[in-house]
């Protein structure tokens, strides 16, 4: 019996993914949780496993292609099934067909995370049709049948998604698309004295390299981030005497139990009881609805060579500081060896990234969208200050909140960062 392979989600609002590498070919025995292929998507890459056993009888996607999720890339087939011999070529349909789905599983990602195909189900008034216009061409059915991220963006920015030449499969209109559409200037008016600048003139002593995957998608993700949310930022000095104290002292016995314990984890352990104290930190909005979220799960950013990950701590909230630091360990661990399942980088509901390990004295990190507030940590490091009319050296740390001014205001993170700095200051063991 075949088994299909599917592209999988891997994040919240990826829509598509891209085959970096197979790891195997046509013929080879695979087993059951062998990696197979490497994808690249929207701050992840990822070595994905073969959900059967058997032979690997057809590669439906080349090295190189991006396909909506839950399209089907690849066939595995029983134990003695021959491989698929190449098709013969065949006149191209006008209208090409959409990513078959894998038996059993729907074309759209449940939840709220977008994908760009199999959105058969779409909202009648998405894009309602005047009559007066007569028929819709098919190129507009295709354009207005995109995925929900779509359709909020084109909402957002006032734009009509009839007006943009879709490049994702049967033509539909593909988060990159839209992106690029608002970026042009097109379905506005321009701004007085805005011009497209060239990103280097002619005879100019340049080197064009194209983006990776990862690059672009990140790229994407942060134009997508800066054009939703009205970024603004606090940025508190915290003594860390007292944590480094503990950390020390506790280092041993938490090696002893198979963790490392991080700054980043008794950081964690902080904010987790801060976003218990102020929801609203923890929650998204969606239209003209705030969505509170009732779990608390933790985004801890990871830098890779090529880019960043963030994978996800999922309720944090019922994890003390031993349960957080083995998570922390095993996330990052895994993320740098891309062994994260798709799951793992789901559905977080904050973010907390660490530039000071580079040593940085802060960060204004844009937000994890569709979250509505990032935790930048900055280095660690001695520095003068005055404690009861006294200089003292203590370790500091600048801790940065970024926010979405939509929901949260100053006084609201002002609050939250008092409660996290005196929570650090006064660590309790």
């Amino acid at each position: 019996m075949s088994t299909n392979v599917v592209m999988p989600q891997m994040g919240e609002s990826i829509a598509e993914g891209t085959i970096v590498r197979w790891i195997k070919k046509v013929g080879d025995q695979v087993d059951r949780d062998e990696p197979l292929f490497e994808i690249s998507t929207d701050k992840v890459d990822a070595e994905i496993p073969a959900p059967a056993a058997g032979v690997l009888t057809d590669i439906k996607v080349k090295e190189g292609e991006t396909v909506p999720v839950n399209s089907v890339v690849a066939v595995i087939g029983g134990a003695g099934e021959a491989a698929s011999a190449p098709e013969a070529p065949a006149a191209r349909s006008s209208e090409p067909a959409m990513p078959e789905a894998a038996a059993g599983q729907p074309e759209v990602a449940s939840g709220a995370a977008a994908v760009e195909a199999g959105d058969e189900a779409e909202d009648d008034d998405a894009h309602p049709f005047d009559g007066a216009q007569g028929e819709p061409s098919t190129d507009d059915l295709r354009r207005q049948r995109s995925s929900p991220l779509v359709r909020r963006i084109a909402k957002e920015h006032d734009v009509d998604i009839r007006l943009i030449k879709g490049t994702g499969i049967s033509g539909r209109v593909t988060k990159q698309d839209i992106l690029g559409f608002i970026e042009s200037g097109k379905g506005r008016a321009p701004a007085l004295g805005a011009t497209a600048m060239p990103a280097f003139a002619p005879g100019e002593s340049v080197k064009v390299v194209p983006m990776s995957v990862m690059r672009r998608k990140i790229a994407e993700h942060m134009v997508l981030s800066a054009h939703t949310s009205p970024h603004v930022y606090s940025v508190y000095e915290v003594n860390f005497a007292r944590v480094a104290a503990v950390r020390e002292a506790r280092k041993a016995e938490y090696e002893g139990a198979g963790a490392k314990l991080t700054y980043t984890a008794l950081i964690a352990k902080v904010i987790v009881d801060a976003l218990r104290q102020f929801p609203m930190v923890n929650a998204s909005i969606d239209g003209a609805n705030i969505v509170y979220k009732q779990d608390i799960n933790l985004g801890i950013a990871v830098a890779l060579d090529n880019g960043l990950i963030v994978p996800v701590i999922r309720k944090a909230d019922e994890k003390n500081l031993l349960g957080l630091s083995r998570a922390i360990n095993d996330l990052a661990s895994r993320a740098r060896a891309k062994k994260l399942n798709p799951d793992e980088v789901q559905q977080g509901t904050f973010t907390i990234t660490n530039p000071g390990i580079f040593g940085a004295l802060y960060g204004l990190p844009l937000i994890n969208q569709p979250q509505v507030a990032i935790l930048g940590v900055g280095t660690i490091e001695k520095r003068a200050v005055v404690i009861d009319d006294a200089i003292a050296i203590r370790p500091t740390c600048h801790l940065s909140l970024g926010y979405d001014h939509r929901l949260i205001d100053g006084a609201d993170a002002g609050r939250f960062l008092t409660f996290v700095k005196e929570r650090l200051e006064k660590f309790e063991d």
